[in-house]
């Protein structure tokens, strides 16, 4: 289980508090989704779950043990605007190369085109960027996946390719995701549990099997 417990994380050692005292946990081979308005630290929040940024107090822990500091994370984050995840000097194949063995199966159910990865990323628009990004995410084998905002600038197919592929991934291999979101009808069919900042959870049957 990834877990967060009672952490507090501010930018600046004089700044104010982006997040003070938070609790997350999210339960293994489900999707779990982190809810909450523009500016409420959501995104900080998933930061300080893969590992990107250390809390100030609190801890962050997967199955009881604080995160691995080298090699390849077991913890993965897809961002929203993809090309902060992709070297603008590499060319796409070797950047989803770095990451792993990547299956066919993977590209085709992204509709990754295999002329992309002879491309650079501003060679493609933002909808292909992102399935680049979770191509390359996958790839790597994590435990635990961080969608934050993955498909909210998205055209309805790429979003629904997105998700399918990802909920294939959770019942397939028991991969763990947590969908963070200000979207309520997306959450409501692709999670198992809801979680909201303010610490409200909401537990419901997974409809999107």
């Amino acid at each position: 289980m990834l877990r967060a417990d009672e952490v507090s994380f501010r930018y600046d050692d004089h700044g104010p508090w982006v997040l003070e005292g938070v609790s997350f946990a999210a339960a293994p081979g489900q999707v779990t989704a982190l809810r909450g308005p523009s500016g409420r630290g959501k995104t900080t929040l998933a930061r300080l779950l893969a590992g990107y940024l250390s809390p100030q107090r609190g801890q962050v822990t997967l199955d009881g043990a604080p995160l691995p500091v080298a090699g390849r994370s077991p913890v993965q984050l897809v961002l929203q605007h993809p090309e902060h995840a992709l070297d603008p000097r590499w060319r796409l194949g070797r950047s989803l190369a770095e990451a792993g063995p990547t299956d066919d199966r993977l590209l085709e159910d992204l509709s990754i085109d295999a002329a992309w990865l002879a491309r650079y990323p501003n060679e493609l628009s933002g909808g292909e960027l992102q399935r680049l990004a979770l191509a390359r995410a996958l790839a790597a084998r994590p435990r635990v996946l961080l969608a934050d905002e993955i498909s909210v600038m998205l055209d309805a197919i790429t979003q629904a390719q997105l998700w399918h592929t990802l909920l294939r991934h959770v019942r397939e291999d028991g991969l763990t995701v947590v969908a963070i979101s200000h979207d309520d009808e997306l959450l409501s069919v692709v999670a198992d549990e809801v979680d909201d900042l303010d610490g409200t959870l909401d537990r419901r049957a997974h409809v999107a099997a």
